[in-house]
């Protein structure tokens, strides 16, 4: 079964590789496992060192040659016949091809189970963030963390970490090995290390750099195609085709320009090390072939030599490659980290049942800024109240601060100052989830999920029975016309309900309301862009829907707030006028 985890705590800044803690803090639950397959990858790394060892002895046996006082580690092979040798060797083959079966396979495992639960973790926390940072980031930004960025997490969990320990093994295995069958082989050989890693260390970080970049970029090109294609109505109907498809061709230019420096800058340094490393073998064979000519070694210590030396060679021209891979993978964790160490609503939807509340509403002097435009205060010391079971109205221009008030109904952001009260009580001493739970919206813009009819009504409720369903779908006179689909409740709805008509979709909304059975109930233009025959039926459905409930209504239709127990006129983040429809119908010179 799928577990998340706690995400690691927040790293010291000193703290070098801090972000790769959260690949360790996820592969906890599977430890057995992955330090199974790592003991797999260091027997199958010490195996392979065992080749040039008996390569060399077939070679000094074939040409009938002793190891000679310099060679005594070859001395358990010495004695060998040809074919024992060879025997050996091919148990070695055997060895080592269970243990990288034994790798992969238990790599692979890890690597999936760890980041479907870091998907699961980066999932579950940005869905209960509050609205505040979901107006600070992108749709397309954040679903980029979720597939981009953890897609290189699992690249460096089933790759380049188990590689890195590989090449560890095998040149630091090699290095002892070089050593022991010639010092001063061993001394030239190593000659060129310190260059390549310096190199290392400069080129990392500079990539790194350049690789954060680049992920940026391709978050922004997947927002752009994400915004695009939601709102491909307004597209084609403005004819922005080509328009689009310009932006994006500049987006994607830029992209692949800053992902080629990055690809270029690890061409450079792959060069470098390959030059290095191959640099190192000429003159290790030009300097053994002095010492074979002067007795000093034998053809197959010399050969057992090269091929360690090969080894080495190979190991950090993949340690340069890996390392410069790690470097750009600490990109995309930091992106990851980041996001995980934002604070989460509180109890958003853990909460503790409560009793049903009567709806009471009273706002005193509210006043609020949203975060991402602090030079505008959008409420100034609003106050308004709504008794329980009373319809109160919502009316006034564009930008006068009605859907603020609903969100902060909502809780989805608290008041700079002034209190929100529900039943007489700080709405903020209510558990947040619990208090949500007794409150139903109805959109302008009905948002449906792309399911059938049934889960999107369901939604209101989820575990509700079929039975209740179709009652709630009655209630709001959607019943027939998802009657007489073939699929009935069953229908799909497709995308964002694109599949059904606007009244159709407002009924489905209705129905959901309904389901829920909320104490308060917030109509937000839920009738505006109707044709006469669904707005009735829409409002039929809303009027049963309102029976009993507190009831806080948007609207602009006069037949939609005329019945209100009492309409509250904003203008400019006030309260300018409040009364029946009749009391401010007979104000002369009135807003309303």
């Amino acid at each position: 079964m799928l577990q998340a985890s706690t995400p690691s705590p927040k790293p010291a800044p000193g703290e070098k590789w801090g972000d790769f803690l959260i690949l360790f803090t996820y592969l906890r639950p599977h430890r057995a496992k992955f330090l199974a397959a790592l003991l797999c990858l260091v027997i199958s790394s010490l195996v392979a060192l065992a080749y040039p060892l008996a390569t060399g002895s077939l070679i000094d046996g074939a040409m009938h040659s002793k190891p000679g006082p310099a060679g005594n580690m070859l001395r358990w092979t010495g004695g060998l016949s040809l074919n024992r040798v060879a025997w050996l060797l091919m148990l070695l083959t055997t060895i080592q091809a269970a243990a990288s079966y034994g790798q992969s396979w238990w790599l692979a495992q890890v690597g999936e189970r760890s980041i479907a639960a870091i998907r699961l973790d980066a999932f579950g926390r940005i869905i209960r963030l509050p609205m505040a940072f979901f107006n600070r980031h992108r749709v397309g930004e954040l679903a980029s963390r979720i597939t981009t960025d953890l897609g290189q997490l699992q690249s460096a969990l089933s790759g380049a970490l188990p590689q890195l320990l590989g090449q560890i093994v095998s040149v630091s295995g090699g290095l002892i090995l070089i050593t022991m069958t010639s010092p001063r082989l061993t001394l030239v050989m190593l000659s060129s290390v310190p260059p390549v890693v310096g190199l290392a260390v400069m080129a990392g970080r500079r990539i790194r750099k350049m690789a954060k970049q680049t992920q940026d970029k391709v978050a922004a090109n997947n927002v752009l195609v994400d915004e695009t294609f939601q709102g491909i109505g307004v597209v084609k109907g403005f004819t922005n085709e080509g328009f689009e498809i310009s932006r994006y061709q500049h987006r994607l230019l830029d992209s692949v320009t800053s992902s080629l420096h990055v690809a270029k800058q690890q061409a450079g340094f792959g060069a470098f090390a390959t030059l290095g490393g191959f640099g190192s073998l000429v003159l290790v064979m030009w300097y053994g072939a002095k010492l074979i000519e002067s007795g000093e070694l034998s053809v197959g210590r010399l050969t057992q030599f090269m091929l360690y030396t090969m080894f080495i060679a190979g190991g950090i021209g993949h340690f340069a490659r890996t390392f410069s891979e790690m470097q750009r993978l600490r990109g995309a964790t930091q992106r990851i980290r980041e996001m995980l160490r934002e604070t989460p609503e509180v109890d958003s939807d853990h909460a503790a049942e409560m009793p049903r509340i009567a709806g009471e509403l009273e706002f005193t002097g509210v006043a609020f800024t949203y975060p991402t435009r602090p030079e505008i205060q959008v409420l100034k010391g609003i106050s308004l109240r709504a008794s329980a079971g009373q319809r109160i109205a919502l009316v006034g221009p564009s930008g006068a601060g009605k859907s603020t008030v609903v969100a902060m109904i909502l809780r989805f952001y608290e008041p700079d100052s002034g209190v929100v009260r529900i039943d007489g009580r700080n709405a903020r001493e209510y558990p947040l989830g619990a208090l949500r739970k007794q409150i139903a919206m109805v959109p302008q813009e009905v948002l449906l999920f792309g399911g059938t009819i049934a889960e999107n009504i369901a939604y209101g409720r989820p575990g509700a029975t079929q039975a209740e369903i179709e009652s709630a779908a009655q209630q709001a006179n959607a019943h027939d016309f998802i009657t007489s689909f073939p699929d009935g409740y069953a229908t799909i709805v497709g995308e964002r309900g694109t599949a059904l008509s606007g009244g159709q979709r407002q009924r489905v909304a209705i129905a959901r309301a309904i389901l829920r059975d909320p104490a308060i109930l917030i109509l937000d233009e839920a009738t505006s862009s109707l044709d006469p025959e669904s707005e009735q039926l829409v409002q039929q459905a809303l009027e049963r829907l309102m029976v009993g409930r507190t009831s806080v209504i948007i609207a602009h239709r006069l037949s939609t707030i005329r019945q209100a127990d009492q309409i509250y006129v904003l203008g400019e983040g006030r309260v300018v006028e409040a009364g029946t429809h009749a009391e401010l119908a007979a104000r002369p010179g009135g807003l309303y």
